[in-house]
């Protein structure tokens, strides 16, 4: 545990969900494997697909609508239409082909093993304080068993624009009925994470145990108030 502001006391918790509390790297690309077995076998037109065509899909949609990715879901299925019309499947078939996509997706990005240690470390910390989850992602805590660990989940598209944005920070105050100043944001992304609870007013942890990132990425003004390289160490401020 590194200090590099002094850390006031706090009333409340907001942790990030991916590469936060488990890895998720595996699990993303175990869910974009998945999917991309059922598109090749969905129609012939898809029997060549690859990963980069989708990226590129992705990558395009971004440069025409800015803020979709916002909403990870929603970007993800439009990028996947956007490839099955491309490809020259019919609207109907492309519509379809998406949805099915989409909740082969889902399945498998939900497919998280939480380690005993972690469900040891969320319950310690929700005995003590109030906790909610900020993330930009689509994981659903429900489904890996960390739901009763928080007073609610918030999801970028959902709850506001994606992190560094500060609406779903703001609204996680609003809802815990606590300051900002007085909140401990947990996550593993400088430049989302922690750029984005700076500028909310929150106090911020850097945690670094999946996402190995390093500050050259932000602004120096932007040093999170500790570093820690393991979930566990968070138990220390019990």
């Amino acid at each position: 545990m590194h200090f590099y502001r002094t850390l006031q006391p706090f009333h409340a918790i907001t942790l990030d969900l991916d590469n936060t509390l488990y890895d998720n790297y595996p699990i993303i690309n175990q869910a974009e494997e998945k999917s991309l077995l059922f598109l090749q076998q969905y129609h012939p037109a898809l029997s060549k697909i690859q990963k980069k065509d989708y990226y590129q899909a992705r990558k395009t949609l971004r440069l025409t609508e800015p803020d979709i990715y916002h909403d990870v879901n929603y970007w993800r299925w439009k990028s996947l239409k956007i490839i099955l019309l491309q490809s020259g499947l019919t609207k109907h078939e492309a519509q379809l082909g998406a949805d099915y996509t989409m909740e082969i997706i889902i399945h498998w990005r939900n497919k998280i093993s939480i380690s005993f240690s972690t469900h040891d470390v969320l319950s310690a910390l929700s005995s003590k304080w109030p906790l909610i989850a900020i993330t930009n992602g689509n994981a659903n805590p429900v489904f890996c068993g960390l739901q009763k660990y928080f007073q609610d989940v918030l999801r970028a598209g959902i709850h506001g624009r994606a992190k560094p944005y500060t609406d779903m920070y703001y609204l996680a105050s609003k809802r815990f009925g606590i300051s900002c100043k007085n909140i401990l944001h947990v996550g593993d992304d400088l430049n989302t994470d922690i750029k984005g609870a700076m500028h909310a007013g929150m106090q911020s942890c850097w945690i670094s145990q999946y996402n190995l990132n390093h500050f050259f990425s932000i602004d120096t003004t932007l040093l999170p108030h500790l570093k820690i390289s393991k979930l566990a160490s968070l138990t220390y401020l019990l």
